[in-house]
């Protein structure tokens, strides 16, 4: 669940992306799994679900690198962009729940990004780098 005010707009990165409303100071909690209001499919629990339910899905979850769990985000946070240089994040031995945070000042207006290598299992697939019928997870 973003933590932040934010809206979707046309992105310079891909697409749509996610967008500071205001001013976010580094160390601000951005985003947290609040569980209820975002979904935790097990690997099991996603193959269950019909084909079309898989592919919106996928297309806008993340793959957890910890359990390989499918965490699909009930808000906005689907439209954060990948970056190699991100403003968001969360600390390299972090407990559970992960909560992500402004790793820099985001200005009002400024797109909010990620690296998707950081936590996301699925990221080869996401950014193009393995086939499209590639399985979850495929690196």
């Amino acid at each position: 669940m973003m933590l932040i005010e934010t809206r979707v707009a046309p992105s310079g990165i891909h697409g749509l992306g996610l967008f500071a409303v205001q001013f976010v100071p580094r160390g601000t909690p951005v985003w947290k799994f609040q569980p209820g209001f975002d979904h935790d499919f097990s690997p099991a629990q996603f193959a269950a679900l019909p084909p079309l339910a898989r592919q919106h899905t996928r297309w806008f979850c993340f793959v957890s690198q910890l359990d390989g769990h499918i965490i699909l985000s009930g808000d906005h946070a689907c439209f954060i962009n990948h970056s190699l240089a991100p403003n968001t994040g969360a600390a390299k031995a972090v407990g559970l729940p992960v909560v992500t945070v402004a790793l820099r000042d985001i200005a009002a207006g400024e797109e909010i990004t990620c690296n998707y290598f950081d936590y996301d299992a699925d990221t080869a697939w996401k950014l193009g780098l393995v086939p499209k019928d590639a399985p979850l997870g495929a690196k």
